[in-house]
């Protein structure tokens, strides 16, 4: 029963980390097309649903933790989700005015290019047992320099979205109402950018951990 269960996962975390794969496959695609072929103002219009559906997709990979399908720590998996997700639906979705900014063509490739090499390693680990040491490499080294550029374009664009939030008001409850509650969401994202000061190099320290224990782990293999 055991080893039906185990291989049951191993079948459902490679179909999983694939076809997420071929989502970002997607995203990066579109996106250098339309850099090419239209510029940097309408890389979100080409790339908004498949962008949408494989970083919700992802919200799979917190239950995964909390269910013992994977080894991730939800420490890590769930801000660095939340943040993605947030600025996905929450920044770019919310507000079209930030559509045509040149830091989304910044952000969707490096999180593209991050998460191809992320999800085709540990589909390969689930479908072959184990990935290429080149792969290895790939997936704790690309992030010394795509979380730098991803978080700075995140950041950035929030801050582009707060003068749009306090003009529409969107997602702001005001007083008086039946619940005595307010909340103001230009607020929030200026918390919520106040979260990434600590929070960005603690979770990159992390990483760097991670890096230097699975090639270390890599080489006396």
């Amino acid at each position: 029963m055991a080893g039906a269960l185990s291989v049951l996962k191993r079948i459902y975390l490679t179909i999983y980390n694939w076809t997420i794969f071929f989502g970002w496959f997607q995203v990066l695609y579109l996106a250098l097309k339309t850099l090419k072929e239209s510029g940097h103002e309408h890389v979100y219009d080409a790339i908004e649903k498949p962008l949408l559906y494989a970083q919700s997709a992802a919200v799979l990979e917190i239950l995964h933790g909390l269910v013992g399908l994977v080894r991730s720590p939800i420490t890590a998996t769930l801000p660095q989700i939340s943040s993605r997700l947030y600025v996905v639906w929450g920044i770019l979705w919310s507000f079209p005015e930030t559509q045509s900014h040149i830091l989304v063509s910044s952000l969707v490739i490096s999180w593209s290019i991050t998460e191809i090499i992320r999800y085709s390693f540990f589909g390969t680990k689930e479908a072959l047992g184990s990935a290429p040491s080149w792969l290895l490499w790939f997936r704790y080294s690309t992030f010394l320099l795509l979380y730098p550029t991803g978080i700075t374009s995140e950041l950035g664009l929030i801050y582009t979205a707060l003068p749009y939030m306090k003009e529409s008001e969107k997602y702001c409850i005001r007083m008086p109402n039946t619940w005595n509650f307010s909340f103001v969401y230009s607020y929030a994202a200026i918390l919520v950018l106040g979260i990434y000061v600590p929070g960005s190099p603690h979770l990159y320290s992390y990483m760097l951990g991670q890096r230097k224990k699975a090639l270390s782990k890599s080489k006396r293999e």
